[in-house]
This record gives structure tokens, C-alpha cells and sequence, in this order.
């Protein structure tokens, strides 16, 4: 005989959006709401937890910048454990979770134990909060593509990808880099972009949210007057004259040149 109270291990990776909880997919609430437990990340929005049934077990495995309080590889085994012992496991987390998000290892980690995975994506901040600023990531005239980039590689540099994208005339949105602003503008300097437009954006489609918009020769020095920090994403291109707070900037400059 089985035992009917016996649950099946599955594990389901959820894209929770960039930061409003109503930015979630009909099928992740689906998802949260048949979950015996829900593991999630620093970055998603609490309020989706209330989706989840009210027996369900919810744990915090989340990662910040300078917080490590839980690695990759303690994720993954509580993961796997929570799977066998409980049933249904929801990884929540922020954003996609195939956008610097390490879902693929997750899934791979659940395959080396034979329990069945799926993935649901989720709106990623690489798109959507520059998009709710008005500031497309790509624009007839301005521009044709974007390149998306991680801002600080696991040997804490910056990523080589951003040396090739500030050569381009794509759109450039850097993740997880803010804290490395001083050094992402030098390299722009260094290819003649001083005057391309820049936005920086905390904590994107939230209460909380702050957009600083200046030019790579000063937005350094306006994250700092505005107290910009972590999580916060970098819009560098000709797409961002677009917001209104850049007409601003170009009067002013318009001002400045005409003495």
C-alpha cells in the first residue's frame, strides 16, 4: 500500500518580477499557491508570500551585496532536502531566474537527485524598470539592440562583457553594479561616451524607488547627492535623453555653453 499523505518532491523555479509584487505571472501564483515550502531570495517582495498556503513552510536564503549568509551550494541542499521531506518546493526568486539569477545550476543540482524540476519565468529588472521610467531599451534612431551585464564578476572585477558593450551603440544595462559606478564610467571615458546619457535606478518599480539621470561625465557625483545604493540598475545610452529629467540636464547645459 502507499501512504497517501506521502507528497511528490518536485521543485518549481519562480521568476518573481523586478520588485512589485504585481509584476508576478498568473502561473507563478499557481505555482506559490500549491507549495508545501517556498525558498526565497532577498529581492522578491514579501507580499508574495501570502500566495503560498498558510501551512507552508517559508524560508529566506537570500543574497545581498556584501550578505553571503547563504551560498550557492547551501541553497541548492536545503533546496534538494526540503524536496524530499516535504513535497513541493518553490524556489522563489528575483527577477528571471535564468537572468543572473543561477537557475540553471539549480535545476541541474535537482536533476543529480532525480527530482523533477520546471522553470516559470519571471519579468526581469534588465527590462522592466528602466521600461516603467519611460526609457526603452531600444528605440528607432537611437537605438538597435541592448547588451544586458552583469556589473562584478565572481572575482569581484568587472566583467570583460562591458568593455565590448561600451564600444557598441547598443544600449547598455549593467545588473549589480553599482558599487562599481566610478569604474563602469571610466570605461565609457575611455571610448569618447562622456556626454551619452545615464540612469541609474534603486530599488526599480517600488516605494522605494529612486532615478538619478545625468551623463557618464557626472552621474558618479549624482548617485552620491541622491545616496543611490544597492539594488540599483545602470541604463548607458541614447535611449535615456528620452526622459523627461534629461531635457532638464540639456537646458541646463544649453545654459552653460551660451555663458
Amino acid at each position: 500500500m502507499t501512504d497517501k499523505n506521502i507528497k511528490e518532491s518536485k521543485i518549481t523555479l519562480v521568476g518573481a518580477g523586478p520588485g512589485d509584487a504585481d509584476l508576478i505571472t498568473v502561473k507563478a501564483i499557481k505555482a506559490l499557491k500549491t507549495a508545501d515550502v517556498v525558498l526565497y531570495d532577498a529581492l522578491v517582495n514579501e507580499e508574495l508570500l501570502e500566495y503560498a498556503p498558510e501551512g507552508a513552510v517559508k524560508v529566506f536564503v537570500g543574497k545581498r551585496s556584501g550578505d553571503h549568509t547563504y551560498s550557492q551550494d547551501a541553497v541548492n541542499k536545503l533546496m534538494v532536502d526540503y524536496a524530499i521531506n516535504f513535497g513541493h518546493v518553490v524556489r522563489l526568486k528575483g527577477g528571471d531566474p535564468f537572468v543572473f539569477g543561477r537557475g540553471f545550476e539549480e535545476l541541474e543540482f535537482a536533476a543529480s537527485f532525480n527530482i523533477p524540476a520546471s522553470v516559470i519565468p519571471g519579468i526581469s529588472s534588465s527590462i522592466a524598470v528602466a521600461e516603467l521610467q519611460n526609457i526603452p531599451v531600444t528605440h528607432r534612431g537611437l537605438s538597435e539592440s541592448f547588451w544586458v551585464v552583469t556589473g562584478t564578476i565572481s572575482n569581484g572585477k568587472i566583467s570583460p562583457d562591458l568593455y565590448d558593450a561600451a564600444r557598441s551603440r547598443a544600449t547598455v544595462v549593467v545588473l549589480m553594479g553599482i558599487n562599481k559606478l566610478a569604474e563602469i564610467t571610466e570605461i565609457f571615458k575611455n571610448e569618447g561616451k562622456n556626454k551619452l546619457p545615464v540612469a541609474v535606478i534603486q530599488s526599480g518599480t517600488t516605494v522605494n524607488e529612486q532615478v538619478v539621470i545625468a551623463t557618464v561625465d557626472t552621474i558618479v557625483e549624482a548617485a552620491k547627492e541622491n545616496k543611490i545604493g544597492s539594488p540599483a540598475i545602470i541604463v548607458l545610452g541614447e535611449v535615456v535623453s528620452l526622459h523627461p529629467k534629461y531635457k532638464l540636464i540639456q537646458n541646463i547645459y544649453d545654459v552653460v555653453a551660451q555663458g
